[in-house]
C-alpha cells in the first residue's frame, strides 16, 4: 500500500459513523491504508476556537440533525440508532490497544456496530465488555488499558497531535497536508486519490 489516509475520529460522532464504512470501500480501491486516529471531538473544537454551544443544546439544530443523518444512513444503505451517551474516551482509548493488536479496522467496525447500530452507551461497562469478547481479547485486560496511564497517554498525545494539525472536527480524513472534513466530502477524496 503505498499512501495512508489519517482518519481522525470520535465514536460518539454518528457523522463519522457513517464515514466509515464508506472509507474502508475507498481507501481499497485506492490501495491506501488508514491510520486511524481517535481524538476528543469537544477538545478539539476548543483547541480550533469553536466555543459555542454542542449540537443538544440548539433544538432546531439537533431537530434537523437528526433527519440529516437519517436521511444518510438511508443513502448509505446502513442502519442508525442514536447512542445513549456522548462518553466515549473509553472506547477511543480502545482503539490503541486494537491498534497493538493488528485489528484496529475490525475494532473499529464493531465499537460503530455497538453504538450506532444497537444503539448502546459507548462508556457502559458491559458495552466495553462486549467490545472486548466481540474482538476475542480477554475483558479484564482490555478494561485495565482503558484506564492505564499508557492507554491515557497515547490518547491524549493523540489529541495534542490532532490539535497541532488543526484537525477542528470529525470525521476528518487527511492524505500529506490535503484535508476532507465531513462524511459528505468522501466523493473529493475519492476523487483526488483518482487523480494522483
Amino acid at each position: 500500500m503505498s499512501r495512508t489516509i489519517d482518519y481522525y475520529f470520535d465514536f460518539m460522532s454518528p457523522f463519522a459513523y457513517l464515514s466509515t464504512q464508506q472509507l474502508v470501500e475507498i481507501a481499497r480501491k485506492h490501495d491506501c491504508m488508514i491510520d486511524y486516529r481517535p481524538i476528543e471531538l469537544s477538545r478539539a473544537k476548543l483547541a480550533a476556537g469553536n466555543d459555542g454551544p454542542s449540537n443538544q443544546k440548539i433544538p432546531a439544530k439537533l431537530k434537523y440533525m437528526i433527519a440529516d443523518l437519517s436521511r444518510w444512513a438511508e443513502h448509505y444503505g446502513v442502519p442508525f440508532n442514536p447512542i445513549t451517551g456522548q462518553d466515549s474516551a473509553r472506547m477511543n482509548t480502545g482503539t490503541f490497544y486494537a491498534i497493538d493488536r493488528n485489528q484496529v479496522e475490525a475494532y473499529v467496525a464493531e465499537g460503530y456496530r455497538l453504538g450506532y447500530v444497537e444503539g448502546s452507551d459507548l462508556n457502559d461497562e458491559s458495552v466495553l465488555s462486549a467490545l472486548a469478547l466481540a474482538m476475542d481479547w480477554p475483558v479484564d485486560e482490555f478494561l485495565a488499558f482503558l484506564g492505564s496511564s499508557e492507554g491515557r497517554g497515547r490518547y491524549e498525545a493523540g489529541n495534542l497531535e490532532a490539535h497541532t494539525r488543526g484537525i477542528f472536527g470529525v470525521p476528518t480524513m487527511m492524505v500529506g497536508d490535503q484535508m476532507w472534513w465531513g462524511n459528505d466530502r468522501l466523493d473529493f477524496l475519492d476523487r483526488f486519490l483518482s487523480n494522483t
